[in-house]
């Protein structure tokens, strides 16, 4: 890839990283850091997908562009609305307690390392938008079908937990509702799956490159299931949920989607 191409990404994350920063401290809301986070990545998918490139067929840049715009734009737009609507991201919270006064220096750190990950989700963007060969391929098929599963999915699953937030507001309750009760965290499955996509449309057994986009779903299963994700929101679940989110997580699995356990639920 072009230095002149990779470097502008990672200025133009970098900068989204700032302004989320920004709007933290002038909010106090930390729900709006995710919502500038995954326009970032939209923004840098999009320009990924333009971004002039020998070779690249353009059918599938343009499919390439529109699908990331459509992802980031849902899930910006989720993650706005419940900010707005007032929920704040526990994990956040829980990172001003251990911070202390030195939370907003280690938060402007802690968002500049999220715009060096959002920049291998945009690589891995890139390398799919750029792919050579014929279009449509059956990668591309299977790439589209994986992503649309793969929104529709993390959609259902945020719609379920407004849900049962709402009906249950005020108790402490666990949604084990519909996607919930197969997973402990189907959105964080679902999102990952979606990055998934991205490889599978890169991947061309004549194009050694596009090998390179896995990296994006390796991080994001690595980020989701042992940093950012699973580990700090489901010790807030401990502590706010405490014997009913034992039960839950004895008997749904963490993140891959699957039947209860049997014999947890003897």
């Amino acid at each position: 890839m072009e230095p002149v191409f990779v470097i502008t990404i990672a200025v133009g994350l970098s900068a989204f990283m700032t302004l989320a920063w920004v709007i933290q401290r002038l909010t106090g809301k930390s729900g709006w850091v995710d919502t500038v986070w995954s326009l970032a990545v939209g923004a840098g998918g999009v320009l990924a997908s333009a971004w002039p490139e020998s070779g690249a067929v353009t059918g599938r840049r343009i499919a390439v562009g529109i699908l990331i715009a459509l992802w980031s734009l849902r899930l910006a737009g989720h993650i706005a609305a419940r900010t707005k609507g007032g929920e704040d991201d526990p994990r956040y919270a829980d990172l001003a307690r251990q911070w202390g006064s030195l939370f907003p220096a280690y938060l402007f750190v802690f968002l500049q390392i999220q715009a060096a990950a959002a920049l291998i989700l945009v690589l891995a963007v890139r390398l799919a938008a750029v792919r050579p060969g014929p279009f449509p391929a059956t990668g591309d098929f299977l790439g589209v079908v994986l992503l649309v599963v793969a929104v529709a999915g993390e959609a259902s699953a945020d719609a379920q937990l407004a849900r049962f937030a709402k009906a249950n507001k005020g108790k402490k309750a666990v949604c084990d509702i519909g996607l919930w009760a197969w997973s402990r965290h189907p959105n964080y499955f679902f999102e990952w799956l979606g990055w998934c996509a991205w490889a599978v449309v890169a991947i061309d057994p004549s194009w050694p490159w596009g090998w390179a986009a896995l990296a994006a779903p390796v991080l994001m299963y690595v980020l989701l299931v042992h940093v950012s994700g699973v580990p700090p929101l489901e010790a807030h679940m401990l502590k706010s949920r405490g014997a009913a989110f034992e039960a839950y997580r004895a008997r749904v699995n963490a993140f891959f989607p699957g039947p209860p356990h049997k014999e947890a639920s003897r």
